[in-house]
């Protein structure tokens, strides 16, 4: 996927804060990436798990909104992660769309390291709202 980074369909200052940037978003499909900072650590100097699951978290949001990112928003009605190692370095989401119905997608998404490693993986099923 794309080296260059591209904007976000909506603002979310939280993913501002956190530093993620989204690289693609098109047909079903997104990627984002983050450079791991000090402040993304937890004790035992290695990604907060919170950190992954919202990179998760997002990665299927956006993969949702892929095809119609002017269209509805979506919420998060349930997620499952599983965290497979450690993650350090530069980590990329890869989130992906596998089912949509009007009201529902259903997604996973992938974090892997900087050598390609998968240090997570996650489903999820979205609502997509109209604007509040």
């Amino acid at each position: 996927m794309s080296r260059t980074k591209i904007p976000f369909p909506v603002r979310v200052p939280f993913v501002e804060s956190l530093g993620l940037a989204l690289h693609a978003c098109a047909h079903g499909a997104s990627e984002l990436r983050v450079d791991l900072a000090d402040a993304h650590m937890n004790s035992w100097e290695v990604a907060h798990g919170g950190v992954l699951m919202t990179m998760l978290d997002v990665a299927m949001a956006t993969a949702a909104r892929s095809d119609h990112l002017d269209g509805p928003g979506v919420a998060t009605i349930e997620m499952k992660t599983s965290f497979v190692r450690p993650a350090e370095g530069e980590l990329r989401a890869l989130g992906k769309l596998l089912h949509r119905t009007s009201t529902l997608a259903f997604c996973e998404a992938s974090v892997l390291d900087d050598t390609g490693e998968l240090c997570a993986h996650a489903t999820g099923t979205f609502k997509y709202l109209r604007k509040l």
